[in-house]
């Protein structure tokens, strides 16, 4: 593949860069718990990961 004979300048990179925005996070209620949480991810809550209102895994004591 062909590569530039002569370097970027760091200006020219930012230009390019300048419509990547960092996105605010989606949140959602929990419709069982009632907990406010990032969409689409596992949570915990009263020490049981959650997701879409189902327990994933529970937090077992080590004895």
């Amino acid at each position: 593949m062909p590569n530039p004979k002569r370097r970027h300048s760091q200006q020219r990179s930012a230009k390019r860069r300048t419509h990547y925005k960092a996105e605010t996070v989606t949140l959602s209620k929990d419709s069982t718990t009632g907990e406010i949480h990032v969409r689409h991810r596992a949570h915990v809550s009263e020490g049981k990961l959650m997701y879409k209102g189902q327990v994933v895994a529970e937090k077992s004591p080590i004895n």
